[in-house]
């Protein structure tokens, strides 16, 4: 957690952004797996009540009145028979003055709050739910649908989070280089333990539990697979075999909720072949060429383009692609092998603000997403960067046999793609390089003091000296 003060500023602002009416905004509650007391799924605050009201507890509300001042921390204090299992754990008036709040009730309190803003007709603010509890509680509050309540949510409350979130002050930039460090942990456990053998599972497993040994938890399900062309692959009990290639996308969150997000990709036996360092050399050159153009005012979409060319180009010499490049791109060529975008923002999710609605996150009213051209419809980020955003550089290349098949029997994009060679490489899997972003005053640096190898020569090396 923060000082007290970080979070009576960030709400001053908000209720200064919004500008009037009653903010609400709800924590999360828990999660059971197969029975109500099993609560393997751990619990996760909702981030924008964690920037806001910074408490882990669950079942609160927070509430901010942005014409009179007031604020409320909304809750249950434990009984006796809950500290006989989980201990105590402090009151809500005192969460409420770690925080700065100076009003503290229980959870019912927020009926009568509501009640008396219908009464004035006062504008009742709140964030689009992503929970079904939450959704009941609106539904029993407000007498909206869950199925209307993301339209309903508040635009002004929505664009006001975006506005504060997106931008990492000194210590969320702190914490970042800390979750950057449990990354690191993860992605190097990983390299010492590939080898001909082991399953996908076990590995991962491992990498988990550096996660979870370092910070919180993971941030997100972690992605180990021998198939790479499969954009989120999980982990299976395959073993991994002698001559491919497998692909780690994991980070770690640390215990003050900010989230770190890599790529990996590694020959299992430790050694590229010529055509798998052929393609690797490419998505590496892509992923540093991000690097080299991003900093405030470019657009994160300029980036992606750019980079889209830069791989249309070296798959002419390669001979998997052909004719004018800007053509190409232009006509979605490179979608065959770079089925998404370059990056999404980042921070204390992983897809940092992506429930509040992507449009607004990662686009503004200067930039639009492209929703109908196939791979661009998928940019997460394209609006023109800031110092203090964070974003990550996620270039890769995949073989999607059903993708290949599709767009050859549609004579898609065939001026552009050579189908023959493209053929022989159905057995090849994909490659993704990922790293996290600062954008800072003059550029942009990558988070993290130590770099997890990506060059094929460092990653060879350090597989080879750090066997487990």
């Amino acid at each position: 957690m923060f000082s007290k003060e970080t979070y009576i500023k960030r709400r001053a602002v908000l209720r200064e952004l919004v500008g009037n009416g009653i903010i609400v905004l709800f924590g999360n509650n828990e999660s059971p797996c197969n029975y109500p007391s099993n609560g393997y799924y751990p619990f996760r605050q909702d981030s924008s009540f964690l920037y806001y009201f910074g408490q882990k507890e669950i079942g609160l509300i927070g509430v901010i009145d942005c014409d009179n001042g007031q604020e409320w921390l909304l809750g249950e204090d434990v009984d006796v028979e809950d500290i006989v299992w989980y201990g105590s754990v402090p009151t809500i008036s005192d969460l409420a003055f770690e925080v700065g709040v100076s009003n503290s009730a229980p959870w019912k309190k927020i009926e009568d709050i509501i009640s008396e803003a219908k009464r004035t007709n006062r504008k009742i603010h709140f964030l689009p739910p992503y929970r079904h509890d939450n959704q009941i509680q609106i539904m029993d509050l407000l007498g909206i649908h869950p199925y209307k309540q993301k339209e309903a949510a508040s635009l002004e409350l929505i664009k006001a989070v975006v506005k504060m979130r997106s931008k990492k002050t000194a210590e969320e930039i702190e914490e970042l280089e800390r979750a950057a460090v449990i990354g690191y942990e993860m992605h190097t456990k990983a390299m010492r333990m590939i080898r001909p053998g082991r399953t996908e599972k076990f590995i991962a497993g491992q990498i988990d539990g550096v996660a979870h040994s370092l910070g919180s938890h993971v941030s997100f399900s972690t992605i180990f697979s021998q198939h790479g062309e499969i954009m989120h692959g999980n982990p299976s009990l395959n073993k991994l075999e002698d001559g491919r290639l497998v692909l780690c996308d994991c980070g770690g969150e640390t215990m003050d909720h900010y989230c770190s997000d890599n790529t990996r990709t590694m020959p299992v036996n430790g050694k590229y072949t010529q055509r798998q360092k052929e393609i690797y050399d490419i998505v590496d050159e892509c992923h540093d060429l991000a690097l080299s153009i991003a900093k405030p005012g470019v657009k994160y979409f300029d980036v992606h383009l750019a980079v889209c060319r830069l791989m249309t180009e070296r798959l002419k010499e390669v001979g998997l692609m052909k004719g004018d490049v800007d053509e190409a791109v232009a006509a979605g060529a490179h979608a065959m092998f770079l089925p998404h975008g370059l990056g999404h923002m980042m921070g204390m999710d992983v897809h940092d603000m992506e429930g509040l609605g992507q449009i607004y996150v990662g686009f503004d009213e200067e930039t639009r997403p492209n929703l109908e051209q196939f791979g661009t419809n998928c940019l997460r980020m394209g609006r023109r960067l800031e110092e203090g955003f964070v974003v990550t550089d996620e270039p890769g290349i995949y073989f999607i046999p059903a993708l290949i098949d599709d767009w050859r029997s549609k004579g898609h994009c065939k001026e552009f793609i050579n189908y023959d060679l493209l053929e022989t490489y159905k057995d090849f899997g994909g490659i993704r390089i990922e790293d996290d972003l600062l954008i800072t005053k003059d550029g942009c640096r990558f988070l993290g003091e130590k770099r997890i190898p990506y060059h094929t020569k460092d990653v060879e090396e350090y597989m080879e000296r750090n066997k487990e």
